[in-house]
C-alpha cells in the first residue's frame, strides 16, 4: 500500500469517531498500562459497573482510539458500563505484535484495579481479531481472563482460508479478497507466519476461553472468520454465541441509530455483557428498550 493510499484511508476513516454518541457523553485522554486510550464515560452508571476494555477496526493500518468511541459509548450505554478505547500502535509503523503487546498491556492494567469478573473486552473487525489474540496471550501469560467477549465482523484469520473470502465478493460493498490480503502484508513482518495464533486466534487452542458472541453479517467476506471461529470454539468447550445477519455488510453496527438490524445486533451485544457481568445494571430506559426489541 502506497504512502498517499494510506493516507487518504486514515482520513476517510477518521470520519467514524464524527458519528453519534449518546446524549451526555463525556470523552477524556488517559492512559492504560502506558497505552493511549480515550475514557469514555456514559450517563448513568453506576460506581460499581463492569469495564468495557473497546479495540477499534481498521485492518491494524488505520483507525484510532477516536473512531472506536461511537461504537464503545453505544455499547456502553447499552450496558451501563465505565468504557476505555485503546489507541494501540498500528501498522506499517508498527508491525505485529506491536498492537497485541499494547492490548495486553492495557488489560493487565485494568487487573490491576478490576476484579477480571467486572471486565469485558470488545471489538470490530481487526479490533475484534486483537480481543481474541489478547485472551490467548492473556490466559498463556497466566492471567486471569474477562467476563467475555464480543467482536463486530471479526477478523480472525490472517492465513485468509476461509471460502467466503471469494465467495462473498459479489456482495461484498467494503472489501475483497485483496484488500483482506493487503492489510495482513501491512501487518505482518516480512516472513512471519500468518498463522501465528495471536495473528490468526481461529487457528490457536482456544480451550478455557471466556464467554464469546460473535456478529457478522451474511454480505462480509470475512464471514467465515466468525463462522469458523464459532465452530472452533464448541469444539474447545468454549461457550460461544454466533448471530449472522442477513443482508447485512462489514461492520453494520455503526448504523445503529438509523437501521434497525444494527440496533437490535447492539442491544443483543449488550445483553450478552450484562449477562456474563452476572448482575443487570444497565439503567433503565436501556433493559426496557433490550426487553422489547
Amino acid at each position: 500500500m502506497d504512502q498517499k493510499s494510506l493516507a487518504e484511508l486514515r482520513t476517510f476513516y477518521a470520519s467514524f469517531g464524527q458519528m453519534p454518541v449518546p446524549e451526555g457523553t463525556r470523552v477524556t485522554e488517559t492512559t492504560l498500562g502506558g497505552v493511549p486510550a480515550l475514557d469514555v464515560a456514559v450517563p448513568s452508571v453506576a460506581n460499581d459497573a463492569g469495564v468495557l476494555l473497546y479495540l477499534h477496526g481498521g485492518g491494524y493500518v488505520i483507525g484510532a482510539a477516536s473512531t472506536g468511541v461511537p461504537l464503545t459509548a453505544a455499547l456502553a450505554a447499552r450496558a451501563g458500563l465505565r468504557a476505555l478505547s485503546l489507541d494501540y500502535r498500528i501498522a506499517p509503523e508498527h508491525l505485529f505484535p506491536a498492537a497485541v503487546d499494547d492490548a495486553l498491556a492495557a488489560y493487565r492494567a485494568l487487573l490491576d484495579d478490576n476484579d477480571p469478573a467486572r471486565v469485558v473486552l470488545a471489538g470490530d473487525s481487526a479490533g475484534g481479531g486483537l480481543a481474541l489474540a489478547t485472551l490467548l496471550a492473556a490466559r498463556d501469560a497466566g492471567l486471569p481472563l474477562p467476563a467475555g467477549v464480543v467482536a463486530f465482523s471479526g477478523w480472525f484469520d490472517l492465513s485468509l482460508s476461509g471460502a467466503s473470502l471469494t465467495g462473498k465478493e459479489s456482495v461484498d460493498p467494503v472489501f475483497d479478497a485483496a484488500d483482506i490480503q493487503e492489510y495482513a502484508n501491512e501487518y505482518l513482518p516480512e516472513g512471519a507466519d500468518p498463522s501465528n495464533p495471536l495473528a490468526s486466534p481461529l487457528l490457536g487452542d482456544l480451550r478455557g476461553l471466556p464467554p464469546l458472541l460473535l456478529q457478522v453479517g451474511s454480505y462480509e467476506v470475512l464471514l467465515d472468520d466468525s463462522t469458523g471461529l464459532a465452530a472452533r470454539a464448541a469444539a474447545a468447550d468454549v461457550e460461544v454465541s454466533l448471530e449472522v445477519y442477513p443482508g447485512s455488510p462489514h461492520v453494520f453496527q455503526h448504523h445503529h441509530a438509523t437501521e434497525p438490524a444494527a440496533a437490535r445486533a447492539m442491544d443483543s451485544a449488550a445483553a450478552f455483557l450484562v449477562r456474563v457481568l452476572g448482575q443487570d445494571r444497565r439503567p433503565a430506559d436501556q433493559t426496557t428498550r433490550s426487553a422489547h426489541v
